[in-house]
């Protein structure tokens, strides 16, 4: 598992300092599953496909493999002109987890696409303790408040600065168990 969270990571700085973050489509799941894709090529061989089965992480479903196509039309048709827009999209994207592996980096970096686009913002994740996110994401199925208080706390307008992207990247692999000294 290390070897493919260091590969993914050097990916994912690879997708941002290549420029290929700028070819992707935003807010849409062809978007997401280019970043999938992008992340874990060579490294999952269901990089970038949605997922045919069902899962569940702590007890919780995600969306049912037989819907998942229709909940992500759905979902690619929510609003995202606001803030509060936008993290409502999120957490479905969530709730859906649309692929077996890599949901939450991936859904990372296509919430701070959205957000650049539509806010002229993007989360400093460097700021978010690990512990309150992932609860926040845990209880958002149910009220995304808490999640929206946490990430809109830490909204930048240097949606171009390089270290906040940087290692709002290496914070999001850090959420996922992934430690620098592993590297």
């Amino acid at each position: 598992m290390k070897n493919i969270d260091k590969n993914s990571l050097e990916n994912a700085f690879r997708l941002f300092e290549s420029n290929d973050i700028h070819k992707i489509e935003i807010g849409t799941t062809k978007g997401l599953k280019e970043i999938h894709r992008y992340l874990f090529d060579g490294l999952y061989n269901f990089a970038g496909k949605i997922r045919t089965v069902n899962i569940s992480k702590g007890g919780f479903r995600f969306a049912t493999a037989l819907y998942l196509k229709e909940i992500l039309i759905k979902i690619e048709e929510m609003p995202e002109s606001t803030f509060e827009e936008i993290i409502a999209k999120y957490v479905e994207m969530n709730i859906a987890h649309p692929f077996m592996e890599g949901n939450g980096r991936t859904m990372r970096i296509w919430l701070d696409m959205i957000l650049k686009k539509q806010i002229k913002k993007v989360v400093n994740w460097q700021f978010i303790d690990k512990t309150q996110y992932l609860q926040s994401m845990e209880r958002s199925p149910i009220n995304d408040l808490e999640l929206r208080t946490l990430l809109k706390g830490h909204l930048t307008d240097e949606v171009d600065n390089r270290e906040i992207i940087l290692k709002g990247i290496e914070q999001s692999y850090y959420y996922e168990g992934y430690e620098k000294d592993e590297q």
